[in-house]
């Protein structure tokens, strides 16, 4: 057994969640004239990850200073393996396209509180 898996497990045995995904830091090596132009293909490989279970969380991130665009983003993705979670990441067409590289590594969400309020009636939802 990995130090990973040995951890995990640990995790589990202490009662916290102790599920696996995979964060994927993507970063611009292009201008972000070019991001924009590949954006409408990213968003509807992002909407696709979503709607096949695959995309936890996505979205960009700022700069340092936390003003500005960095032309970077964060990803969340939900695969069977980290295998399965680089070829998601590679197949974003900000990847495919060379605009963006990209880490994965995986994360073990153990605790956290989300809080999601759905209105059946008014079709009104709200995530805190």
């Amino acid at each position: 057994m990995t130090e990973w898996q040995t951890y995990r497990e640990t995790a589990r045995s202490k009662g916290v969640l102790a599920l696996e995904l995979y964060v994927v830091r993507s970063t611009p090596v292009v201008d972000k004239d070019r991001l924009r132009e590949v954006l409408p293909e990213h968003l509807a490989y992002q909407g696709r990850m979503e709607k096949s279970g695959n995309l936890v969380f996505a979205g960009p991130l700022s700069d340092e200073s936390g003003e500005n665009w960095s032309g970077a983003g964060l990803i969340v993705y939900r695969a069977a393996n980290l295998d399965a979670a680089r070829a998601l990441a590679a197949a974003d067409p900000m990847h495919e396209s060379g605009c963006r590289t990209f880490t994965i590594r995986r994360w073990l969400l153990n605790e956290g509180r989300l809080q999601l309020t759905v209105s059946l009636s008014t079709q009104i939802s709200d995530v805190t």
